[in-house]
């Protein structure tokens, strides 16, 4: 795997830097939804996003930082596409379910690209904390907004986790073929109700 030691924290990005990093995403999210994992090369990359292979590694000491970058990216980009459709569930377990089905048949739609972003995921190792840190955050803040929570309880952030955890296995069991998209839906209805369970308690 092509890797390259990782750059110190810099301070925040230009607009022409964050126009060069959108580019380089873009091509990754490009490379593969065409051919997967492999298909994402550094080389290939840099020629797509019209950067020198030098400038990638910058931004990207890796390819599995670059994936899993582009899986922050296209959830923020989900996220969007959420909040101007918001679930319309009665309840916020209905609306975290329906929220976490959305996601996954937009991935759905994007077999080769959800494959490269959840193997680089499972291959990232402690270098790629903060990115992988990020996919966390975004991914609890589409469930918190679903659940329509400011200031969750410990037992609430709690049960987000479960819910994160259980997403991501349903995505790496219907990617390998061992689950169908009915099975994940059960799977994801069933953990949401764990939202009611951790829900505080108003009673005097």
């Amino acid at each position: 795997m092509e890797a390259r030691a990782a750059a110190p924290a810099s301070p925040p990005l230009t607009e022409r830097q964050e126009a060069r990093r959108r580019r380089i995403l873009h091509a990754s999210a490009q490379l593969a939804s065409r051919g997967g994992f492999d298909a994402v090369q550094m080389r290939e990359v840099a020629e797509s996003s019209q950067v020198a292979l030098g400038t990638l590694y910058r931004y990207f000491p890796s390819k599995i930082h670059l994936l899993v970058a582009t899986m922050q990216d296209q959830l923020e980009h989900m996220h969007g596409t959420l909040r101007k459709k918001p679930p319309q569930g009665d309840s916020a377990a209905e609306r975290v379910a329906e929220t976490l089905m959305r996601a996954f048949r937009a991935l759905q739609r994007e077999p080769h690209l959800a494959d490269a972003m959840v193997r680089a995921l499972t291959f990232a190792d402690r270098s790629v904390s903060p990115e992988v840190d990020q996919v966390s955050r975004q991914t609890t803040a589409i469930i918190l907004d679903a659940m329509g929570l400011d200031d969750p309880t410990p037992e609430q952030l709690s049960a987000v986790r479960v819910i994160e955890h259980t997403w991501h296995s349903a995505l790496i069991t219907w990617l390998s073929g061992r689950a169908s998209i009915a099975q994940v839906r059960i799977d994801i209805e069933t953990v949401c109700r764990l939202i009611a369970l951790t829900a505080p308690d108003t009673r005097n």
